[in-house]
């Protein structure tokens, strides 16, 4: 990482677990993710590893994602997540009158039969 940090690499190959630890990548210049995870906020969490204090660059970030993947059921699930999230926060009538029984079958209908 050290050495990354000091230009002595041109990539540095990390997983989003290894945000969690503090890690800070202040020379990058490019994110990309490949791998999504169920929570959109782990990505975002390890995206802003590169948006931190002394950052001197302007960051890239993309998602390599396959058609017709489990990825691309993960990504439209981060959408799905972010709207409902956003909608409860700012106290939006529509989400307010989601059912328990809507809410069960947003997660049925997004969730892979292998995961169920």
């Amino acid at each position: 990482m050290e050495a990354f940090q000091n230009g002595e690499g041109d990539a540095f190959l990390i997983s989003l677990k290894a945000g969690g630890t503090g890690l800070n990548v202040t020379a990058a210049d490019y994110v990309i993710h490949m791998d999504p995870w169920w929570n959109p906020g782990v990505e975002d969490q390890a995206t802003d590893r590169a948006h931190r204090i002394g950052q001197k660059n302007s960051v890239m970030v993309y998602r390599i994602i396959a058609k017709d993947t489990i990825e691309e059921q993960i990504l439209s699930l981060h959408e799905e997540k972010r709207d409902l999230v956003e909608g409860v926060l700012s106290g939006a009538e529509a989400s307010a009158k989601l059912t328990t029984e809507q809410l069960a079958e947003l997660i049925r209908k997004r969730v892979p039969s292998a995961v169920k």
